[in-house]
């Protein structure tokens, strides 16, 4: 572990940085038309709330709040972790290793008649959780964020036990 890692000032702006740019990328593919899933807004929870978590760490590190400190860290490590758990779900759906929720995955239904087909379209927009509409570098978003979220889970638990 280097020097920076050893300050729990450090890694909440590390988790605060990597938060902020990991939700711009995600705004930057709605922007561009791609707009996200039901269990994409969800695993986007634990980054908004590093963005109040991680500099209320730093703060508590800084004014000399140790146990204030390492309790924001554990809530980081813990919302990480638990959106790492999501996201390998949700690359699970992708992959039709197993269904999905039913308002965004599954069989779409059918019509009775044309005018409840235009009643549908009118009124229903559903982005598909068992589709990915974008790959990076061979993954889904949602394989990335197991990535990111453990790698988050990982500096937010160096935190937690930092002294």
């Amino acid at each position: 572990m280097t020097r920076v890692f050893t300050s729990q000032r450090h890694l909440a702006a590390a988790i605060f940085a990597v938060s902020a740019v990991t939700i711009a990328g995600a705004w930057t593919y709605e922007w561009l038309g791609y707009p996200p899933c039901e269990l994409c807004v969800k695993e986007r929870i634990p980054y908004y709330a590093a963005f109040a978590l991680a500099p209320l760490a730093a703060y508590a590190a800084q004014a000399g709040r140790a146990g204030l400190a390492r309790s924001a860290f554990a809530l980081m490590a813990l919302l990480f972790l638990a959106d790492a758990a999501l996201s390998i779900y949700h690359s699970g759906v992708e992959w039709k290793l197993f269904p999905g929720p039913s308002d965004c995955s599954g069989a779409l239904s059918t019509a009775g008649s044309m005018d409840d087909f235009m009643k549908q379209l009118k009124s229903v927009k559903v982005v598909r959780c068992d589709e990915p509409a974008v790959y990076a570098l061979g993954l889904t978003l949602a394989n990335w964020n197991v990535v990111i979220t453990a790698a988050l889970a990982w500096l937010a638990a160096v935190g937690a036990r930092s002294r």
